[in-house]
């Protein structure tokens, strides 16, 4: 495999993986309530960091730019992938290192909540106002796997950014057609009567005899 695909692939895939976690449950919420009984509630990866989603957009984003763009866009799509990548592993290293916040859950599971306002798929239904939090269990499983799809995701765009490899043979001919040109141009205002110069500007399709490109060169 060429290797300056290699990053792009390595983001692409943590990007999946990434996505793959979000869906799964980080979290099971037991509440109380008085009026309509006791339960529980699930909570997702995406539910519970919505900024996951964004970033595995990103991610995808990237991985197309890494694998069409020239090497300085390499390098810089590389760069944005691994940073972005990096801040997505706060979110489920938080919930495998410390307690999630009960008053965060309830403000995403009940309706008009600060964050379930915005959208949360399990918010406007999932929890009455008057219901009360009694624990919090987490699940390490979705955390983890959505852990390690950030860190693959912040290697291939390291890896992207240190060694974006070289251009195409495409690539490089179009971008140096012109500077070939210019070459040769001055070259024929240096050597006119030089046959192999003269034989390169036909060859670039340029006019040897023309009097005005050569003015034109002249000045």
């Amino acid at each position: 495999m060429n290797a300056r695909r290699i990053g792009p692939l390595l983001m692409g895939l943590g990007a999946i993986v990434l996505w793959l976690a979000s869906r799964l449950t980080w979290m099971t919420v037991s509440y109380a309530d008085d009026r309509t009984g006791d339960g529980q509630i699930g909570v997702a990866g995406g539910e519970w960091s919505t900024e996951v989603t964004a970033v595995v957009l990103l991610l995808l984003a990237a991985t197309v730019a890494g694998l069409a763009l020239t090497k300085i866009g390499r390098r810089i799509v590389g760069a944005v992938g691994a940073a972005a990548a990096a801040l997505v592993t706060v979110p489920p290293l938080t919930v495998l290192v410390a307690s999630p916040d009960p008053e965060r859950i309830k403000a995403l599971l009940t309706y008009g909540g600060e964050e379930g306002a915005i959208g949360s798929t399990t918010g406007q239904a999932a929890l009455p106002e008057w219901a009360q939090i009694v624990e919090v269990t987490t699940h390490a499983a979705g955390p983890l796997v959505g852990l390690l799809g950030a860190l693959a995701a912040a290697a291939g765009g390291i890896a992207l950014a240190l060694r974006p490899g070289e251009d195409t043979a495409t690539k490089n001919k179009y971008e140096k057609a012109s500077q070939r040109r210019e070459k040769i141009e001055q070259d024929l205002q240096d050597e006119p009567e030089s046959g192999r110069v003269l034989w390169d500007a036909i060859d670039a399709d340029i006019d040897p005899t023309d009097q005005d490109a050569q003015f034109r060169r002249g000045t």
